[in-house]
């Protein structure tokens, strides 16, 4: 009777091991995470840093040689154009002035002379095309009414209706600009030509503001003695405020002017909409954070949102641009997670019931997120994300529980 107990433990001792090790090397399902295939708005978008900038600066410059009095403005006082006295200049008595000066003089009224005329047919042409401009999108928006022009329609006409005023306001402040040195220049040259003697302050010199803004930089403050072309001061809107974004070259030669983008990360509640204006013809090299020299093109953005929706946004401040280049309402897509490149294709590890099945998959539009599914899946199909080296092709798998600790 003992032998037959010892036997019988000695039995299930040895079966309890054999099935521990038959457990223990028993093929298990790989815990994995999975994600679906959806049909959702995919867009793809060109994500660098930019920064703010003033579109038009202007230096303010002395007119003549003479004795500057100092200037009583600080870097964010406003001025009004054509009122505010930015600066006076006592010129040099005219006796001690030579021909060569009088000749500067009457050369620098009539470069301004030249610099206006100039000026005013362009602005004549850049109001004729707002016009245009203005006209088309009337137009576009009743065919919309009727189903006979299409959204995209819209808002190319939109488009060219805002880059006409962008266009229209430089050219209006150019004039204004040139008016401006017109103006200084024959008040200049009034002040260095020999006259009869009178008070003292018939001959200073008064420098109007150019611009209606407000001061930027002072380059001198205190009086002293200046040149003909010495900066003074620097002035400028801080209202009209453009994009500066700098890119990688491959990327600028996907980016098209009238480009919707987004500005995000500037400090507001919600990313402010933007419009490429310009897209730069001549590249940089600039040495990245990990010290790789890139080819990088400048990208200027014009903000649609009117100044008084941005007042916290000034000059040279920091934002994020995401420039868009494609995207559609309804677009077959996975999570880039799930792809990976298996003998120079596209693959992706699909479950069917609790096996991982290896398919391979063309992909069409991508970003950092998600991927256009070309062909390889449907909507509803099932994929693993970040497939570890445990997953092959027909193993076991095991959908993770996402909210377990």
């Amino acid at each position: 009777m003992k032998s037959l107990v010892r036997i019988f433990l000695f039995l299930l001792v040895g079966g309890t091991i054999a099935g521990g090790l038959v457990w223990s090397f028993w093929p298990q399902p790989v815990n994995v995470e999975v994600a679906t295939v959806t049909r959702n708005p995919l867009r793809v978008s060109v994500d660098e840093d930019g920064r703010t900038r003033i579109k038009e600066r202007y230096v303010v410059a002395a007119p003549l040689a003479g004795h500057l009095l100092r200037i009583g403005f600080d870097p964010g006082d406003s001025v009004t154009r054509g009122e505010t006295v930015l600066a006076m200049i006592e010129p040099n008595p005219p006796d001690i002035l030579d021909v060569r000066t009088v000749a500067q003089a009457e050369a620098k009224v009539r470069a301004a002379r030249a610099a206006w005329d100039r000026a005013q047919p362009l602005l004549d042409r850049a109001r004729e095309q707002l016009d245009f401009a203005q006209r088309e999108l009337e137009r576009t928006q009743k065919l919309a009414k009727t189903n006979s022009a299409t959204k995209r329609d819209v808002e190319h006409a939109e488009m060219l209706h805002r880059t006409g005023m962008h266009d229209y306001t430089a050219a209006r402040h150019a004039q204004d600009i040139a008016q401006f040195e017109l103006e200084l220049a024959q008040a200049a040259l009034v002040r260095v030509q020999p006259a009869d003697p009178g008070p003292a302050d018939d001959r200073r010199l008064p420098i109007l503001a150019p611009i209606t803004g407000q001061v930027l930089r002072l380059f001198q403050q205190s009086a002293t003695v200046v040149r003909s072309g010495d900066r003074l001061l620097e002035v400028g809107d801080p209202a009209d405020l453009e994009i500066e974004v700098d890119v990688l070259s491959n990327d600028a030669v996907r980016i098209k002017s009238g480009d919707r983008a987004f500005l995000e990360q500037w400090g507001g509640e919600r990313p402010l909409p933007a419009t490429v204006r310009r897209i730069e013809p001549s590249g940089f090299t600039k040495i990245s954070a990990l010290g790789v020299e890139e080819q990088r093109v400048n990208v200027i953005l014009d903000l649609d949102d009117p100044p008084e929706q941005r007042r916290e946004l000034g000059d040279a401040f920091r934002v994020e641009a995401r420039i868009v280049i494609w995207e559609q309402d309804d677009v077959l897509q996975i999570s880039t997670g799930a792809l990976f490149r298996r003998g120079g294709q596209w693959a992706v590890f699909a479950v069917r019931g609790d096996r991982a099945e290896l398919r391979t998959i063309e992909i069409g539009r991508r970003n950092s997120l998600a991927a256009q599914i070309v062909a390889g899946l449907e909507a509803g199909d099932e994929v693993i994300l970040h497939p570890s080296d445990k997953v092959r092709d027909g193993v076991q798998v095991q959908r993770r529980d996402l909210n377990a600790p």
